[in-house]
């Protein structure tokens, strides 16, 4: 039986960074396993401009998964003049990639989410900038394919068209609708409707654990 996963994140959510090892380390015995990916906007369309009280707040928590996870972390990524934390660039190019991929293994997409995730917060690149977007979600797809059948113009294409930007918004109407408040959660497809498999940080055992509990 092949299983179905939900992973509700956002590519900006440090603890969803922390998770990602393990959910990688969750999925390995699986490889016919299907993981849909559903973007929570953590702080979509913010336009505020980052202040010192908050940078050293989300300093913190990047420490905290730091310690937890053990993955690298580039602290300079707030650095930049005038940043403004906004999550929507970076989920809408997750979405563009779903759009692109359709109808190839779901996989695919977690491998863009992640490298969007790796450019961020290990490398400190601007992901609020939609080239830069473009460019790491076009190197980790046909990275992914192991071959060159995307290219940067086509995708930074369709990411600013509105059909993206409509479907990026329903994304996170879907996260508000199910009342969702925290990522990451992981969620198990059956049937009979979506099971919870963890919400927050988990280690790929405990995961590993609930999976069989439920099946």
């Amino acid at each position: 039986m092949t299983n179905k996963f939900l992973y509700i994140a956002d590519p900006m959510c440090s603890w969803c960074y922390g998770f990602g090892l393990e959910l990688q380390q969750f999925l390995a015995d699986k490889p016919d396993a299907e993981l849909d990916i559903v973007l929570g906007g953590l702080r979509a369309y913010n336009t505020q401009v980052m202040d010192a009280d908050q940078k050293d707040m989300i300093l913190s928590h990047w420490e905290k998964v730091r310690q937890v996870s053990g993955l690298p972390f580039d602290m300079s990524g707030l650095d930049k003049p005038g940043f403004v934390y906004d999550t929507e660039p970076a989920c809408r190019a997750v979405v563009t990639a779903k759009m692109l991929t359709d109808g190839m293994p779901t996989k695919i997409n977690l491998a863009v989410f992640q490298a969007i995730q790796h450019a961020f917060y290990a490398q400190a690149k601007d992901v609020t900038d939609e080239l830069t977007l473009a460019e790491i979600a076009v190197n980790a797809l046909n990275t992914y394919e192991q071959a060159a059948i995307f290219d940067v113009e086509s995708f930074l294409e369709t990411m600013q068209a509105p059909e993206s930007k409509d479907e990026t918004r329903q994304h996170f109407q879907q996260i508000q609708r199910w009342g969702v408040r925290g990522f990451p959660v992981l969620l198990l497809v059956k049937e009979d409707g979506l099971h919870m498999l963890s919400s927050g940080y988990t280690k790929a055992g405990d995961l590993t654990s609930a999976l069989n509990d439920m099946l």
